[in-house]
C-alpha cells in the first residue's frame, strides 16, 4: 500500500508496510554440520515454510518438502532415514536427497514419472566450512552461483570461530543494508567520527570499505557476507549467514575468528579487541556493536520504499537496486 498519505504527502505509518519482500533466492544456511548426524531427520522451518531436514546413513545431508507426493502424508512426522533415502512412514516410499523416489516395496513397476524426474521438491546442499547451506528459489531453479572460498574458515592458521545467533523481527533486506548505512555508524553506533565508504557491485556480489580499510566487507547473494575488521595491523572476520524464517523474522548467525596469536600478546589482545568491538562495547571505548543498538532499530522499524535521503546518506539506494536481483516474485511499487 502506499506509504504515503494522499492528502498531505507526510509519511502514513498506518499504510506503510514493515516488510514487503518475498523470500529472496540464494544459498541460506540451515545448520551446523555437528547438529544432524547419519540417520537423523527433523522438521525445521525457514525460508517461509516447514522442511524436513536429514542426513543419510552414508552421511549425506538432505531437506526437503515434508508432504509426501504419493497421498500428502507429512515424512516428518513418523518418517525414518532408511540407507540413503527418507521414508515416508504412511506407505514407505522412499526419496534420496535428490527427490527421487528409489523404491515402493510394493510397487510391481514404478510410475513412469519416477524414472524421468524427481518427484519430492528437495533443495541442492553444499557442506563445507562445518556448515550447510541450501539453495533456494522459488521456482525450483538450480543454483545461480557457487560459494565462495572464506580462507579463514579453511585454514589452520586462524582460531575456532565463535558462534553466535539471534532471533530478529525484520526481513534480511533491512539487516544488510546497514553496511552501506555509515551514518548510523557515528549517531546509533557512537563512531568518533562520521565514516566514510566506497561501495561497488559485480552480479551476485556487493563489496564495501568502510574507513579507508578499517571495515572491508562482502555479500556474496542474500545470505552470506564477510566482513574483515582491521587495526594495527591484525585482521579479525566476522562471517554473517543470515536466513530469512518467515516474511517478518530473520535468524541472524555469526562466526568470529581470527589468526592465531600466542595468549596474552599484543597481537592477541588487539584481534579479541576488534571482535569485542564487532558485537557490543569493547574495552576502552564508547561506542556500542550492533547487538545493543541495532537489534533495537531492526525490531521496531518499518520499510520506506521511497525513503528521504541526503547528501551525507550512504549508496541506500545502489544497495537496493541491487538486492532486488534475488527477489523472483515481486511488487515494484513496494520495494
Amino acid at each position: 500500500m502506499n506509504e504515503m498519505s494522499p492528502t498531505t504527502g507526510l509519511f502514513w505509518s498506518k499504510t506503510a508496510e514493515k516488510c514487503p519482500f518475498p523470500i529472496p533466492m540464494g544459498w541460506f544456511f540451515v545448520d551446523y554440520s555437528e547438529n544432524i548426524k547419519p540417520g537423523e531427520h527433523r522438521n525445521i522451518f525457514m525460508l517461509d515454510q516447514e522442511w524436513v531436514f536429514f542426513r543419510t546413513a552414508g552421511g549425506k545431508p538432505g531437506m526437503s518438502d515434508p508432504f509426501c507426493p504419493h497421498l500428502g502424508a507429512h515424512i516428518g512426522h513418523g518418517g525414518k532415514v532408511v540407507g540413503e533415502t527418507i521414508r515416508c512412514p504412511f506407505h514407505h516410499w522412499g526419496y534420496n536427497p535428490e527427490g527421487w523416489c528409489t523404491s515402493i516395496p510394493y510397487a510391481t513397476e514404478m510410475p513412469p514419472i519416477t524414472k524421468r524426474q524427481p518427484i519430492l521438491r528437495t533443495l541442492p546442499l553444499v557442506e563445507k566450512w562445518g556448515l550447510i547451506f541450501a539453495w533456494y528459489h522459488p521456482h525450483a531453479e538450480p543454483p545461480k552461483w557457487e560459494l565462495p572460498s572464506i580462507p579463514e574458515l579453511e585454514s589452520d592458521e586462524y582460531v575456532k570461530p565463535m558462534r553466535r545467533s539471534w532471533p530478529i523481527g525484520t526481513a534480511i533486506q533491512e539487516l544488510a543494508e546497514n553496511g552501506v548505512d555509515y551514518p548510523h555508524l557515528k549517531f546509533l553506533h557512537g563512531a568518533s567520527e562520521m565514516p566514510t565508504g566506497q561501495y561497488r557491485v559485480d552480479g551476485p556480489d556487493a563489496y564495501v570499505d568502510i574507513g579507508n580499510g578499517y571495515t572491508v566487507g562482502h555479500q556474496q547473494g542474500p545470505g552470506l557476507a564477510i566482513f574483515r575488521f582491521n587495526a594495527q595491523g591484525i585482521t579479525s572476520t566476522m562471517i554473517s549467514y543470515t536466513v530469512p524464517i518467515t516474511l517478518e523474522k530473520s535468524q541472524m548467525n555469526m562466526s568470529f575468528t581470527h589468526k592465531r596469536y600466542p595468549e596474552g600478546t599484543k597481537e592477541a589482545q588487539v584481534a579479541k579487541h576488534l571482535v569485542d568491538h564487532m558485537i557490543g562495547e569493547a574495552d576502552g571505548e564508547e561506542s556500542a556493536g550492533f547487538e545493543s543498538v541495532d537489534l533495537i532499530v531492526w525490531n521496531n522499524k518499518k520499510y520506506r520504499q521511497k525513503p528521504i535521503l541526503c547528501d551525507g546518506d550512504g549508496p541506500i539506494l545502489k544497495y537496493r537496486q541491487w538486492f532486488r536481483q534475488f527477489y523472483v516474485d515481486y511488487d515494484p511499487a513496494k520495494i
